[in-house]
């Protein structure tokens, strides 16, 4: 069975997306030192050029793992850096897909900011879709708290057993599932985090045929 892939993007920019990016490298790095061969690729980007990041949206993994500022304020879904020198939004990441005739070539994404699972979201990624995905946002604002709870979950249970008779979707749906209970078991609070499947849209259809 070939290896998964997970593709970590960190938009935020700053020490504290740091830390909990490093977070997330060294909890997969640890789900492969149990392994006598790694079990999981990691790709890594950090950066404020726009084609950078655009191309790491992209490009083939089976988990893509977004960390920034998710902002609701403006006419589009957009990703953003605390400093809010870099932005991402989603019509650009939509255009630049259509552009090259792919889009997001995903099995699960993991929107990791806040209130990424909230409707004009879920609407305008459907836009930047190559096909189904499993997309795990949030109906909330999250901190670093509720961030490292989740993703710790998420990913042991993501490789509880190396995803044997799993196609990637399957094991990112049963992973976000058991993960949002557990987040429920360990805080005695509701999961921030949701977990939908989503289908391109009509006009990503067309964009990508």
């Amino acid at each position: 069975m070939r290896n998964r892939r997970v593709s970590l993007l960190d938009i935020g920019l700053d020490q504290s997306f740091d830390a909990s990016m490093a977070f997330v490298q060294s909890t997969l790095q640890s789900i492969n030192a149990g392994w006598s061969e790694p079990i999981v690729d990691i790709d890594f980007v950090r950066s404020r050029d726009p084609d950078t990041v655009l191309a790491a949206f992209t490009a083939p993994c089976d988990v893509l793992h977004v960390m920034a500022h998710g902002d609701q304020d403006s006419e589009t879904p957009t990703f953003s850096s605390t400093d809010a020198k870099t932005t991402i939004t989603l019509s650009e990441l939509g255009d630049y897909a259509a552009e090259r005739g792919h889009g997001l070539n995903a099995s699960a994404v993991v929107a990791d900011g806040c209130k990424t699972g909230i409707g004009s979201w879920q609407k305008a990624l459907r836009d930047c879709l190559h096909g189904d995905i499993v997309y795990i946002g949030t109906s909330a604002l999250i901190g670093w708290h509720e961030s490292t709870v989740f993703c710790s979950a998420f990913y042991g249970a993501l490789f509880r057993n190396k995803g044997k008779g799993f196609t990637p979707f399957e094991q990112a749906l049963d992973a976000a599932g058991r993960a949002i209970d557990a987040y429920a078991a360990i805080t005695d609070r509701v999961c921030p985090y949701k977990v939908m499947v989503l289908q391109p849209s009509r006009l990503a259809r067309l964009a990508f045929r």
